[in-house]
């Protein structure tokens, strides 16, 4: 089995085609085949984290997502958010976030920090 390092575009697109491959192929986890796709992967991974980082979501698109997961209405965000208004207006991004409703929605709806204060 040889595997080299991702160093660039080519050899990345070269890794593609060989995980491609052998995804169709379905090999056992264990076998050469299955180790060789388990190492590639994880070589494909760590080049596409560093060469094409993805960005935070939008705080507002981050927030409309959790309450899809959770099956959440708008009125349902009053605690986090205050008044029915209020909660329109941050969905609809005519108000901005503040620290409290941040804080608060941090805290119990576990919205990444990072990704509301940006």
């Amino acid at each position: 089995m040889e595997i080299r390092p991702i160093h660039n575009e080519h050899d990345y697109k070269e890794a593609r085609r060989i995980v491609s491959t052998l995804v169709d192929a379905d090999p056992a986890p264990g076998t050469p085949d299955g180790d060789r796709l388990e190492v590639l992967t994880i070589l494909i991974d760590r080049y596409e984290v560093e060469h094409f980082p993805l960005g935070l979501p939008d705080p507002v698109d981050a927030i409309k997502f959790r309450m899809e997961q959770a099956g959440l209405s708008a009125s349902d965000m009053q605690p986090y958010l205050g008044n029915l208004d209020r909660v329109n207006e941050v969905l609809n991004r005519k108000r901005g976030l503040s620290l409290a409703m941040i804080r608060r929605l941090h805290r119990e709806l576990k919205i990444s920090a990072e990704v509301l204060i940006a």
